[in-house]
């Protein structure tokens, strides 16, 4: 009886043979579009919390779409935009990784020195002609471009952009703010009094977010032709004097250049603008 019980016993105890272990599921691999898009949010996040740190008098506003004849959608995309009682801040935000090579006499910039990038304060300079466009003439030379990167770039630029008595300023996402306080306490050393008031805030404001184009599918509009190849002498790059096409190198130069005023010419007609 005792035999058969610890018979018994030996059957229940051993152990079971073990199942293999089912693997999880993978997760699908994100594309580079995915990423680019995510480093992207990310970078535009560590911006916006530094926006809505900034002083109870100034005011912002991010991803405006307003109208602008001379660009290639005809309209303007602004990451963002700062007013304070001495400037109108108008910021560009880039997502390379790498070093970026660039200077004020290049319309084209590298990155790790072989990738091309549009100069971003030629890029910046069409998108404060198309918001001066909205306000009032007498506030028009109180903006200030700002590009910004994230740290995972390091600049080799023309060190007048590092520069905070410049109106043109290139920084990493993380020092943004401070860049701003820094220019604005230039400013207030340079005048005695604010050059905008508080109801010249609100109304530079207004009238930037009025301007806004909300409309998804204008937006989405505007991003298909943005991301469409260029097509040659295209009837938007034409000299303004003979009307003759122009290479888009050369239309970036004229839309740079303030003597142009923002307009287009070909080489032989530039000589004529004083």
């Amino acid at each position: 009886m005792l035999l058969f019980l610890n018979f018994l016993k030996k059957k229940t105890t051993e152990p079971k043979p073990k199942q293999a272990a089912t693997p999880p599921p993978s997760k699908p691999k994100r594309t580079n579009e995915q990423i680019a898009t995510r480093k992207g949010e990310l970078g535009e996040y560590k911006i916006d919390i530094q926006l809505d740190q900034l002083k109870k008098d100034y005011r912002h506003l991010s991803d405006l779409l307003i109208p602008n004849s001379k660009a290639k959608s005809d309209y303007s995309q602004i990451d963002h935009v700062v007013i304070t009682p001495y400037a109108i801040f108008v910021i560009e935000t880039k997502n390379y990784q790498g070093t970026i090579y660039g200077g004020k006499n290049r319309n084209t910039w590298l990155v790790n020195g072989k990738f091309k990038m549009m100069n971003p304060f030629v890029q910046n300079y069409g998108h404060m002609k198309a918001l001066s466009s909205l306000i009032d003439e007498k506030y028009q030379n109180l903006f200030v471009s700002m590009v910004s990167f994230t740290k995972r770039s390091t600049f080799k630029v023309d060190p007048d952009y590092r520069k905070i008595a410049s109106n043109e300023l290139i920084v990493y996402d993380i020092e943004l703010s401070e860049f701003i306080h820094r220019k604005e306490s230039v400013l207030k050393i340079q005048h005695k009094e604010p050059l905008l008031s508080e109801s010249d805030i609100l109304s530079i404001y207004q009238a930037f977010k009025e301007a806004n184009i909300s409309d998804l599918i204008t937006r989405e509009e505007h991003k298909r032709v943005l991301s469409a190849p260029e097509q040659k002498n295209s009837s938007r790059s034409v000299c303004t004097v003979c009307h003759k096409p122009v290479s888009d190198k050369v239309r970036a130069y004229c839309l740079a250049n303030p003597n142009f005023n923002g307009t287009i010419y070909c080489y032989d007609h530039q000589k004529n603008v004083k």
